[in-house]
């Protein structure tokens, strides 16, 4: 079984892009405060890497901002990529399939932030690939 739950703030604000074939994406960290205090005496956060496509996606988008609290459930992905140095990158992240609005904070700008889709020119329409 592969599921997972999560309960943090966003980072920064999300993102919306538009990829091929008129699938929408949102990519961002959620800040998960540990349940100790480490030596010096204070509590130490993971980040954890999320994505989310299509509706729950334009969701995210639209009503959370920097701070949000969310509930986050999910699976785990693993996978890779080759980046501009030609250096093969592994990442993990969770796939976010279900989302519990806790406590909203408003977006640093009151427009939604869109990336629009980029024109295809060779491999730059495998950058939305997602492998099996």
């Amino acid at each position: 079984m592969n599921q997972v739950g999560l309960v943090g703030r966003f980072t920064k604000d999300p993102v919306l892009r538009y990829l091929s074939g008129d699938r929408v994406q949102t990519h961002f960290s959620l800040a998960i405060n540990r349940n100790f205090k480490n030596s010096r005496g204070e509590v130490d956060a993971d980040f954890i890497f999320c994505t989310a496509w299509g509706r729950l996606a334009e969701h995210i988008v639209k009503y959370c901002g920097k701070g949000s609290l969310i509930g986050a459930n999910g699976r785990i992905q693993t996978r890779s990529f080759v980046n501009e140095e030609s250096t093969k990158i592994f990442m993990t992240e969770v796939v976010v399939e279900d989302v519990r609005f806790y406590q909203l904070k408003q977006r640093d700008s009151d427009e939604t932030t869109l990336i629009p889709p980029q024109p295809p020119n060779g491999q730059e329409n495998l950058k939305d690939f997602v492998l099996p």
